[in-house]
């Protein structure tokens, strides 16, 4: 049996619109512009973008869009053969406070919106998913967020790992999305960025596809 290289990773990639006090939302432009920039930098062999999806910043009005790009992934591996490795979802939100990137090891199942989002809706104290009973339960990615963080940290990235990934609409689509993970066998993690004026478009791009290509190579 010869070798048979590195298992594929097959990613698919959300971002968010603008909501209430960040009229331009780092994660849109990112998300936009993923696919075309990694077609320039050149994609690991292993390494399949499949979409690139920019939800409502809004909890339950992200939900349709969010389940059709989960439930395309299942779709995806139900077609392709056994070999087709992993699939991963990886979802970027906006930190507006934050001066560096974070990966988020894990999400809470309460929603209570510091202000409306974009939808008007604010909740407080509110479970997630309420068949999962109370708001502290928390679901954890099964990616090894450390680990990550030490690979990106060594090409020259400011990132951390993270336990708290708030509780406004970046909390919401990530608990729904490491629920659905857990349920299927696929893997979730939610990256927090800065906003431009803080770490500037180039890097984050740069970073984003940094991300991806270790994904791909801590597969093999």
């Amino acid at each position: 049996m010869g070798s048979e290289g590195p298992s594929v990773v097959t990613v698919h990639v959300t971002g968010f619109k603008k909501f209430h006090g960040v009229a331009e939302n780092p994660t849109e432009k990112i998300v936009t512009n993923l696919n075309s920039f990694l077609e320039k930098r050149g994609l690991p062999k292993n390494l399949v973008l499949r979409s690139c999806t920019v939800l409502e910043a809004a909890g339950q009005g992200a939900l349709p869009t969010l389940y059709n790009v989960l439930e395309s992934a299942i779709a995806d591996r139900g077609i392709g053969s056994s070999a087709q490795g992993q699939v991963i979802w990886i979802h970027f939100g906006v930190n507006s406070g934050a001066t560096r990137f974070a990966l988020e090891n894990q999400a809470v199942n309460e929603a209570t919106f510091r202000c409306p989002d974009e939808l008007g809706w604010k909740p407080q104290r509110v479970p997630i998913v309420p068949s999962d009973g109370s708001v502290s339960r928390t679901r954890v990615t099964t990616l090894p967020v450390n680990e990550l963080t030490k690979s990106l940290r060594k090409i020259g990235y400011d990132v951390v790992p993270s336990d708290d990934a708030g509780r406004f609409v970046c909390n919401y689509v990530y608990y729904h999305s490491l629920r659905f993970a857990e349920q299927h066998g696929i893997k979730s993690l939610f990256v927090h960025v800065p906003l431009f004026l803080t770490i500037d478009e180039e890097v984050q791009m740069h970073f984003a596809a940094s991300l991806l290509e270790v994904l791909a190579s801590s597969s093999n």
